[in-house]
């Protein structure tokens, strides 16, 4: 069976580091959002997930627990990411009224046996009737319409939150491939580290990534850029107002995600 082929009733999931898509056969992506949610500790009952839940980060009481479940694009914390996919699941499933769903998940082509065998247990246990992995890069390369059955080299480089894909297709199948655990989550951590360093300013994880999606820049420099941006001085120990702090990057054809 071809996994691209499912019918209509099946999703497919990419279960990111940063975020989570989900999409349907010819209805394309229903959900992206991040990958984080909000778990009451004695209970471990889902509070929030996606968008509110990363909202809620550091802005939570001791008896709620706000985490991201996945790290380098592996589960790290199981019964969170098993407990967010539930959620997931359940809102699209009710929304476009699927019956038990079979899945495709999006994993690294570096994954161990141990970590494959987390997310199908992650993805069963949240409500799937049953649990297909396809390679990452394989599933780029079908997603951006590649010939992948021709006896021709295509190379996909595919940075994600916590992994880059490179692979090379040919005939169907991966001939070589590498995933590097250094990504967007890491350009986002170099944003926190420059701002501490070069302006005495903290910053949260939130406010790095709006720094990277506003004016992060992955081709050559052309023009600069600044941005607003507010945190706790160092040199004060008091919270600052938001200040014309001077993030050295300019724009470009491609920003980084």
């Amino acid at each position: 069976m071809k996994l691209w082929k499912l019918n209509s009733r099946d999703l497919g999931i990419d279960l990111g580091t940063a975020n989570v898509l989900v999409s349907i056969n010819k209805k394309g992506i229903v959900y992206r959002e991040p990958s984080v949610v909000a778990i009451k500790r004695d209970t471990e009952e889902v509070i929030a997930f996606g968008n509110e839940a990363k909202e809620m980060l550091g802005r939570t009481p001791d008896a709620i627990s706000v985490v991201r479940p996945l790290k380098d694009g592996v589960i790290a914390d199981f019964t969170a990411t098993k407990l967010m996919l539930r959620a997931i699941i359940d809102k699209v499933t009710k929304q476009f009224k699927l019956l038990k769903p079979r899945v495709v998940v999006g994993v690294p082509s570096g994954i161990t046996e141990v970590e494959e065998r987390a997310v199908q247990e992650a993805v069963i246990s949240s409500g799937a009737r049953e649990v297909y992995l396809i390679e990452e890069p394989m599933a780029a390369a079908i997603g951006s319409h590649l010939n992948i059955e021709e006896p021709t080299g295509n190379m996909i480089v595919d940075i994600g939150g916590g992994t880059t894909e490179v692979a090379v297709i040919s005939l169907g199948g991966i001939v070589n491939s590498s995933s590097i655990r250094i990504a967007g989550d890491e350009m986002t951590e170099d944003i926190i580290n420059y701002a501490k360093r070069y302006l005495n300013l903290v910053i949260g994880e939130v406010t790095a990534e709006e720094i990277k999606n506003e004016i992060g820049c992955a081709a050559p420099f052309m023009t600069e850029l600044r941005m607003l941006v507010g945190g706790r001085d160092l040199r004060t120990r008091t919270s600052s107002k938001k200040r014309n702090y001077f993030f050295r990057s300019r724009t470009c054809n491609k920003r980084v995600n």
